[in-house]
């Protein structure tokens, strides 16, 4: 996809930043503290864009916003242009993506399927495609609307990220694979889902402050965890309490502080493997801030 868009350097004087993250309870979680100012932002404003993620990834091809979340699966057609942030990701075990389908109604051939998937550059694609290759009948869907597409026969299987996979079993679906499971299995690390990003042309002292600020923003949060809940529940629309908590529970965690060596080797698995898949050349050499 072409990139568009010429921004200038950012220095130290530039302290009002475009932050974009998505609506759900992980999100919310990790960046109340930060945007509500229960921490000290050290002078740095952030203007917040809240969207779904596939939403968010289009922005980054885009370089709308200064500091986004994305799927890792569009981070690595952008690594000349963000850079990765060592706080705020989203990575684990037993966290993947799920493709259900209605029970009862078997799947002769996944190859042959009609898939509802939350959008072409989120990482849950990015592993259907590496399980299934040749499974490439693919309707983009808004995530929460996947689940009634399968219930309404509209398509045969569907891709659940989110809280989804907390309610599929009790809304008449069944799994037909945990892709987690599948990574996990081949790459023998935590699965990298999504990330937060910052512009390259920003000043890496200013780069740096950021990252510093989301990580005091998670700790804030998991040493407060109540703190957060109004902010998490104001966005969750329908979301039971418990779902809520579940969800956070899922995808906030260590890595969520600060990626490590552990993590860092996950994101470079995955990107290794996107140029085994050709879906890539290469990459640019620093796609960490330095």
């Amino acid at each position: 996809m072409c990139l568009i868009g010429i921004y200038p350097f950012y220095n130290l004087t530039q302290m009002n930043l475009t932050l974009g993250f998505s609506p759900c309870p992980n999100d919310c979680f990790i960046f109340d503290a930060l945007v509500h100012h229960k921490i000290d932002t050290e002078g740095i404003d952030f203007t917040v864009i809240m969207e779904d993620v596939e939403s968010l990834n289009t922005k980054a091809f885009h370089q709308t916003l200064d500091i986004t979340k994305l799927s890792y699966h569009a981070f690595i057609y952008l690594t000349s242009y963000y850079s990765l942030l060592n706080s705020g990701s989203a990575l684990g075990f037993n966290c993947g993506p799920l493709l259900v389908k209605k029970r009862n109604s078997p799947i002769e051939d996944i190859n042959k399927a009609t898939i509802a998937i939350p959008g072409k550059y989120t990482t849950a694609n990015f592993l259907l495609s590496l399980a299934y290759p040749k499974a490439t009948n693919k309707v983009e869907t808004l995530f929460s609307e996947i689940e009634n597409k399968v219930l309404l026969g509209e398509v045969d299987a569907g891709l659940l990220i989110h809280e989804n996979r907390f309610t599929y079993e009790e809304k008449g679906l069944e799994k037909v694979v945990d892709l987690g499971e599948f990574w996990e299995s081949l790459i023998k690390a935590p699965i990298p889902l999504g990330g937060i990003v910052i512009k390259k042309s920003i000043d890496n002292s200013l780069q740096r402050s950021v990252d510093k600020l989301i990580q005091k923003s998670v700790e804030y949060a998991f040493a407060n965890p109540d703190s957060c809940m109004d902010f998490v529940r104001q966005h969750a629309q329908e979301m039971s309490e418990e779902v809520m908590k579940k969800h956070i529970a899922l995808y906030v965690n260590d890595f969520s502080i600060q990626l490590g060596d552990v993590g860092k080797n996950a994101i470079q698995l995955l990107c290794n493997k996107a140029i085994e898949q050709n879906l890539i050349n290469n990459l640019h050499p620093n796609i960490f801030i330095e």
